[in-house]
């Protein structure tokens, strides 16, 4: 499971271009954890070898949030709590991860959504409160949009300048050409982690 996951989202970016960014970042916005800190970066690595445009990918991963996010807000509005309770564990979504995005929000309020952005876990799951108080659309898309577009370009930059050193420095090509099925392994360790967080309490 680990290996389709990962492989799946390098071959969605590979083969769907900046589309295929979108749609990943739409899930990761609709409250579904597939993590962006895998997808970006990718992103970012096609941009050190110029088949991306940092910015274009920066913005496909930003559109791509602003899509899961509007599901995720009606999500909220509509079902709220009872729909997390219900579905959340098919979801991988936690109902601890829904408590702290709102009292996130209830701290912040409006901000809440551009500020949450910017932090890992909180960002997949701010829409849901943002929902559930009928936040006012325009300043929902508004702040969801600053915040992804920083949050996508910052992982996307990262990306990219590591692509760069590999192409720029061949000893540093070398080395990490002999390692790899070790970088390769510890890409799908990370994913295996995150999988384990998750579905740890659903066996308890």
């Amino acid at each position: 499971m680990v290996a389709i996951l990962a492989g799946w989202i390098i071959t969605a970016i590979a083969a769907g271009g900046y589309g295929g960014v979108a749609l990943l970042m739409a899930i990761e916005s609709a409250c579904i954890p597939l993590p962006s800190e895998i997808i970006m970066p990718f992103a970012g690595y096609l941009v050190s070898t110029g088949r991306f445009d940092l910015g274009l990918a920066a913005l496909a991963g930003a559109i791509g949030c602003n899509l899961g996010s509007t599901l995720a807000y009606w999500v909220g509005a509509r079902g709220g709590r009872r729909f997390v309770e219900r579905f959340g564990p098919y979801l991988l979504l936690e109902v601890r991860d829904l408590d702290r995005a709102e009292r996130f929000f209830a701290r912040f309020g409006a901000p809440a959504v551009l500020l949450a952005r910017l932090l890992p876990v909180v960002r997949t799951f701010i829409a849901l409160p943002a929902g559930m108080a009928r936040m006012r659309q325009m300043p929902f898309q508004v702040y969801t949009f600053i915040g992804s577009y920083i949050w996508c370009y910052a992982l996307a930059f990262v990306g990219a300048r590591l692509g760069s050193r590999w192409d720029a420095d061949p000893r540093l090509a070398a080395v990490m050409h002999r390692f790899d099925l070790v970088i390769g392994a510890a890409l799908l360790l990370a994913v295996a982690w995150f999988l384990r967080a998750r579905l740890r309490p659903r066996r308890s």
